[in-house]
Formats: structure tokens, sequence, C-alpha cells
């Protein structure tokens, strides 16, 4: 296991403001400034209710954990979810999971 990866993963994912923007990408439509292939950072920044500098802050923790890809076009970003940083969240869980002991049933 990468756990200095999953971590990093798990860190990103730790903070409300960088859940709402994952689950923002996730669920965004075209009545937002989605074109289909990313939202725009003025989106992200409208629906979590933050300054630029704070937005971008947490856009690049969650960049650089791998759950989110960023695209510059012009002066503005575009993100879109990345199934990396997500796929390595899964099977450290799954792992987990796997290890968790049965309970055994009583015998009557």
């Amino acid at each position: 296991m990468d756990f200095d990866g999953t971590a990093a993963v798990f860190k990103a994912l730790g903070d409300v403001h960088r859940l709402k923007a994952l689950h923002f990408l996730a669920t965004a439509d075209a009545g937002c400034c989605s074109t289909g292939q990313g939202v725009c950072t003025c989106d992200v920044q409208e629906r979590l209710g933050l300054s630029q500098p704070t937005t971008s802050h947490h856009m690049k923790i969650l960049v650089d954990a791998g759950l989110v890809t960023a695209e510059k076009r012009s002066k503005w970003t575009y993100y879109t979810l990345s199934a990396q940083g997500l796929h390595l969240a899964r099977t450290a869980v799954s792992a987990l999971l796997a290890a968790v002991p049965h309970p055994q049933k009583e015998a009557v």
C-alpha cells in the first residue's frame, strides 16, 4: 500500500469544503460554467462561498492528492474528477475492511 499517497488522499478528503467541492464536481450540470469538460473556478468558488485564494488553495490540495485534474483555459481553471485518488481511497478502505474479523455466532 502507498501509505504516503493514501494519507494525502484522506487528508484532502478530511475537509468539509473539499468534500463539497468534490460533490459539486460530481453533480454539476450545464446550468453552471460546466462545459462537459470541467467546472470553472468561478462556479466552484460560488458554490463553496469562499474567497478566490481560499478556493484555489482547497482545489490545489485536491489536485495534488490526485482527486481532481485542473486545466487552465485563458484566465480560468477548469476542474474535473480524477479516478486516481478516488481509486486509492477505495482500495485502502477495502483492504482495511477485508481485515476486519467477522463476529462468531454464538452456539445455542
